[in-house]
């Protein structure tokens, strides 16, 4: 039987062998883990595998994922990483605790957990510089203040997020601060918040150079248990699969081509002018995948290979002096931004594998 092409191979193993390992490495230090599993569109067997390994939640930022988890039998407690003033009640409906910076879309919150009967359960994100989404910590108290006059809204605890927009990195400096807010509003309020979120994949570098957490308890990692790396440079965790995704393509052409194209030169099909270098007759191979399916820049391959560009349909491939068979196949591994774009993609079917 014909394999579907392209297609994204999973290895359900190497994703709960790498859930298993962090869990355990981060709770030597009193830390739990959600499992963020939006790069993979809320697929419920890549889900299973993060609770099997030992998540304590599953954090998403679209309301869809965590429908089509629970649809696919995931039973956990599901975080949702991206509140939206306009789905307050399905947020309410389907999400058991979710991140808010704003009190307008809290009391939209409220308004409808009161009418569906629940408590619903939130974490105030903190800005401490990344500046992406979080309350200033000169306005965290008066925020909080507000938060409790909803009975049927219960703040569970404070959160940061770093390295992902500014790029700044999570440090003993920044623990401290969230540290330190904690404390100060348990102490303002007489509350106990039982969950401290200091970050996510990016705080690996922090955690193994820190001998006191202090106030932190939690983080929600994806690309660590995905990819088996941390996000500050890139690099593979100690002990961590990272190949657990397989981007797998068709060779639609083989031949021997000239490597400088001629003619008079115009812009290409994305706007780009693109510089080539003459390396004279040399093998290339098309395979059949594009910008359209994922982040060609985020592709990498084991063999003798390498990637020459890519328009919305085909990846040009030298391929050194190993010809490609036509119809044979490409395989190739993914980074995060090219893993989000491939799992996005309805052209690419996705298949997982659990020996």
């Amino acid at each position: 039987m014909q394999q579907f092409l392209p297609r994204m191979e999973i290895a359900l193993a190497q994703i709960r062998h790498n859930a298993q390992v962090l869990a355990k490495r981060y709770g030597q230090k009193g830390i739990s883990l959600m499992g963020v599993s939006k790069a993979t569109l809320g697929d419920p067997a890549v889900a299973l595998a993060m609770v099997q390994g030992g998540v304590t939640a599953i954090a998403d930022s679209r309301i869809e994922n965590i429908q089509r988890m629970q649809a696919g039998g995931v039973v956990t407690r599901f975080v949702l990483l991206r509140s939206l003033f306009s789905r307050a009640e399905t947020t309410v409906i389907y999400a058991d605790i979710s991140l808010n910076t704003e009190l307008d879309t809290i009391a939209e919150l409220a308004r409808y957990a009161l009418l569906h009967g629940k408590i619903h359960q939130i974490i105030v994100m903190v800005e401490l510089g990344d500046l992406r989404e979080g309350v200033l910590p000169g306005d965290l108290a008066q925020f909080v203040k507000t938060v409790l006059t909803w009975p049927s809204i219960k703040l569970i605890g404070l959160g940061c997020n770093l390295a992902c927009y500014g790029g700044i990195k999570p440090d003993r400096q920044k623990m401290q601060t969230l540290s330190d807010l904690t404390g100060a509003i348990e102490q303002e309020f007489h509350i106990s918040l039982s969950i401290v979120s200091g970050g996510n994949s990016a705080n690996h570098d922090w955690y193994e150079s820190t001998q006191d957490v202090g106030r932190i308890n939690n983080l929600r990692l994806g690309e660590s248990i995905l990819l088996g790396r941390e996000t500050t440079s890139r690099r593979a965790i100690p002990g961590l699969y990272t190949d657990a995704f397989q981007l797998i393509a068709e060779v639609i052409e083989s031949k021997d081509k000239p490597s400088l194209p001629y003619g008079e030169a115009c812009q290409d099909s994305f706007g780009n002018l693109p510089v080539f270098h003459d390396r004279g007759i040399h093998h290339r191979a098309i395979v059949a995948l594009g910008k359209q399916d994922t982040s060609i820049a985020g592709l990498t391959t084991d063999r003798d290979l390498e990637i020459l560009g890519s328009s919305s349909d085909h990846t040009i491939l030298d391929t050194g002096n190993h010809p490609l068979k036509i119809g044979s196949e490409v395989s190739f591994h993914l980074d995060y931004g090219g893993l989000l774009a491939a799992m996005t993609s309805p052209f690419i079917k996705v298949l997982t594998f659990d020996p």
